[in-house]
């Protein structure tokens, strides 16, 4: 048996810090071992304590939540949980702070509900397994700056093929390492990344900006085109793909599957039956089960799919349970996958594929 993670709560509200300190305490695998409200009284606990995980609160007094990170980063690797207010800037920082590094993020509660940060519990567990990788392995990111973005059409000729992608956590720095790659004129891709409903429209907007191709969030209706990426809206309904035709996204008002909203499942079960043999399924680090089941009915269609490998995952979840069901054809680190998913959707000298 594990010993139970050890976990520093930083946060400026008394309250907010006692809210997510009772939560936490409540499993039995979990425990909250000291509080902060600044980043002063956080350094401090970190050398004196010496925690698994860090959950750190966005804005604070002094020095904020996205700057003490960086220093935790360079100075001091460890899984670090973001607690972010459900704003529109509150979703910017907290997908600066993804890239930097985080371990993944939580939205702050409305008063009186706790249900979001119940999801804290098993984030905490998972990076408190995750803490050997993030001391010897993972730094912070790099992200590619807007400037460098290359939107002059390159030699890749893209194919009659759609691309979909499935992440959790890890995948916003996972997402922008494989989007840096696409060309201007990509394929049509469509992302289910598990995400709070109000980070999404953020996170498509950094990765528009980062990226050749232009990303949105998707909207019912939306038509997939060449040199389009779309992102599932966060936490209310799942994204489909349908009509083969003219192939549209559909966002569909269902329960949640395999405790997700919207699902990599249910993502890649569309795929599976509107593009068959003429599809890429790429599932990414990420907690879990979701995608691995909807990632094998693509491949039993007739799709290549590609699996990131556990030296590079943040969390070797999802895309494990992808290779272990055998729905992974091939599994790659994640600085290959770019490069792999335009092999697989390049056209053909002759025309197409």
């Amino acid at each position: 048996m594990m010993a139970p993670a050890r976990v520093l709560v930083v946060d400026d509200s008394p309250t907010m810090r006692g809210l997510i300190s009772a939560v936490l305490n409540s499993d039995p695998d979990v425990n909250v071992i000291g509080q902060a409200r600044d980043a002063m009284e956080a350094r401090a606990a970190i050398k004196e304590l010496n925690p698994d995980v860090v959950t750190l609160d966005i804005e604070m007094p002094d020095m904020n939540g996205l700057e003490f990170l960086e220093k935790i980063m360079k100075l001091r690797p460890m899984p670090v949980i973001m607690v972010s207010s459900l704003t529109h800037r509150g979703a910017e920082a907290t997908i600066a702070a993804l890239e930097i590094g985080a371990f993944d993020c939580v939205g702050k509660p409305a008063p009186g509900d706790t249900r979001p940060f119940h999801e804290l519990i098993d984030k905490v567990k998972a990076a408190a397994k995750s803490s050997y990788r993030y001391q010897y392995m993972r730094r912070p990111a790099h992200p590619v700056p807007a400037a460098n973005v290359n939107s002059a059409p390159s030699e890749y000729r893209v194919g009659r093929k759609v691309v979909a992608i499935g992440s959790s956590t890890g995948g916003v720095e996972a997402l922008i390492e494989v989007l840096k790659k696409f060309p201007v004129n990509c394929p049509p891709t469509v992302i289910t990344q598990h995400m709070p409903s109000t980070f999404t429209k953020s996170f498509a907007e950094r990765l528009n900006r980062l990226c050749a191709p232009q990303v949105q969030e998707a909207t019912d209706g939306a038509r997939l085109e060449i040199g389009r990426v779309y992102l599932a809206p966060g936490g209310e309904r799942h994204m489909t793909v349908t009509n083969a035709h003219a192939p549209v996204c559909r966002l569909l008002d269902k329960p949640p599957v395999n405790g997700h909203r919207p699902s990599v499942d249910v993502l890649f079960d569309s795929v599976a039956e509107l593009a068959g043999r003429n599809a890429v399924g790429v599932i990414l680090t990420g907690m879990g089960r979701d995608g691995a089941s909807g990632l094998l009915k693509m491949r039993h269609a007739g799709a290549r799919t590609v699996g990131q490998n556990e030296k590079t995952c943040v969390v070797y979840g999802m895309p494990r349970v992808a290779f272990e069901l055998g729905a992974v054809e091939t599994q790659l680190p994640l600085t290959a996958i770019g490069e792999e998913i335009l092999k697989l959707t390049a056209a053909r000298k002759e025309g197409s594929d």
